[in-house]
């Protein structure tokens, strides 16, 4: 997940109205960026400003919310805002007492916890966030998988030279944001932990998108939006690398919640902006049909990511967690 990005700038790519120097740090040039993100279609922009989405998820899988396609996903919540968002993806519905960005544990479980004490997958499900306050979305004093969110070390028995310098690396860098660190130490601290443990289930948020969009840095949030692709390429291309994982994993790339749509509201979200709601699911797995860009089809909802994660693992959580949505698919497809 990567927080508070679009579904205008993936599917239609970079706003040259927003693409300004009022919207860009301290109002630098923006004509570099315009250059490199910029083009006549949505279809070049697009694959200008996130090429492995529009590689990958084409060819190998689907993509939900795009709505110049007639394709709608979005938050059943209704605060349109983080907390709220990631606690229902991870739980499959909308709780109206999630209702801050508060860090406290969640009352709730998540489809993590409760895949973490399934039969053979105990001890193998992890959970990182550039955000702090993901501990507690997952509740990470009750779920019993490590979580590594913001600028705290990732401790394990025997730790690694990368390891030993990415904690360093969050203790030491500068602090823009005193909850949340950049997206590449916490990236690279998940990858770290794929690389040594090989977990079945492996949950990351990051973060900058959402923080350089509230900051009106329109910019930045282009960079890192782009730099969240880069994350996915490695990812993808680190899993295809690895036996345990080649041609056996399932991949699902979205986001906690959208933001406003007109004029400068796309600096917020929440409430008083419905557009807010309007997120996209992109998946791909061993077994799902291609179908690229979803067209024309029935709305979905962030409330049924829980039931679809499970069901790649051969597992119902809605038949454990009534509440939830139900799966994407109709079949379990089981990679």
């Amino acid at each position: 997940m990567t927080d508070g990005l679009r579904w205008q700038e993936l599917f239609r790519g970079a706003d040259s109205t927003l693409l300004t120097k009022e919207n860009y740090w301290e109002g630098r040039d923006p004509a570099p960026l315009r250059t490199r993100f910029l083009a006549g279609t949505a279809e070049e922009r697009r694959q200008h400003l996130m090429p492995f989405v529009w590689q990958h998820f084409v060819q190998d899988g689907l993509i939900y919310g795009d709505q110049d396609a007639g394709s709608t996903a979005s938050v059943t919540n209704g605060f349109n805002f983080s907390y709220p968002g990631y606690s229902e993806t991870l739980t499959g519905y909308g709780d109206p007492r999630i209702n801050s960005n508060e860090n406290r544990p969640n009352p709730n479980v998540t489809v993590l916890e409760w895949l973490n004490k399934q039969p053979g997958l105990q001890g193998s499900v992890a959970a990182f966030g550039a955000w702090s306050v993901i501990s507690g979305v997952v509740n990470a004093e009750r779920c019993g998988f490590p979580v590594n969110t913001g600028y705290d070390p990732l401790l394990l028995p025997q730790s690694t030279p990368s390891l030993d310098l990415l904690n360093a690396t969050k203790r030491d860098s500068p602090r823009v944001w005193d909850d949340e660190s950049f997206d590449a130490p916490t990236f690279y601290t998940a990858l770290e932990y794929l690389k040594l443990k090989h977990p079945h289930v492996m949950f990351l948020s990051l973060g900058e998108t959402d923080d350089w969009a509230h900051g009106k840095n329109y910019g930045e949030y282009l960079l890192s939006a782009n730099r969240v692709d880069a994350d996915l390429k490695m990812l993808w291309d680190t899993l295809q690398s690895m036996p345990e994982y080649r041609d056996s994993t399932a991949l699902i790339f979205t986001t906690d919640h959208g933001r406003g749509a007109v004029g400068d509201t796309w600096t917020s979200h929440g409430q008083k902006l419905p557009d807010s709601k309007n997120i996209f699911i992109a998946v791909s797995a061993p077994g799902l049909k291609p179908q690229g860009i979803l067209e024309h089809t029935a709305p979905v909802t962030q409330s049924q990511i829980a039931s679809t994660i499970a069901g790649f693992l051969g597992q119902d959580w809605k038949q454990a967690e009534p509440r939830a949505g139900g799966s994407l698919f109709t079949s379990q497809l089981r990679p």
